[in-house]
């Protein structure tokens, strides 16, 4: 469970930070700050200003293209998600169900995770989406 957890508190951070900067983020920090309200109200409101503060975090990266500010966010927020999984598992599908509503038809593309391992003379190709390989 701890690995599921830190792959679904990495999702929702990247997801979270991904919306920040698109026209589904209402949806998205509703979403969480429901979360928060039914799991621990008291730190609701606190979640849903640093929400806020974030958003404008973002828009400030995106227009500077300050990869740094927002892969520093993404880990904030994936820390946060994570330890409310941790204190709350039975987030867990509560938090499942509302980024698989975000997913393609939501117009966002989800953190995909990809473990491979070679050995020998093997090789390994991940991709996640198009890839093309040639190889002479």
């Amino acid at each position: 469970m701890d690995e599921e957890v830190a792959l679904l508190a990495q999702s929702a951070g990247s997801t979270l930070v991904a919306l920040m900067a698109t026209d589904a983020w209402q949806h998205m920090r509703d979403g969480i700050t429901r979360l928060w309200r039914r799991t621990q109200p008291e730190r609701a409101d606190t979640v849903a200003g640093e929400l806020e503060a974030g958003r404008e975090d973002v828009l400030a990266a995106t227009a500077a293209d300050d990869q740094q500010t927002l892969d520093e966010l993404r880990l904030q927020w994936q820390g946060a998600v994570r330890r409310l999984l941790v204190a709350r598992p039975d987030a867990v599908q509560e938090l499942r169900v509302l980024l698989d509503q975000l997913g393609p038809e939501g117009s966002i593309t989800r953190c995909i995770t990809q473990h491979a391992t070679a050995s020998g003379q093997g090789r390994v190709y991940q991709a996640g989406r198009d890839q093309h390989i040639t190889e002479r």
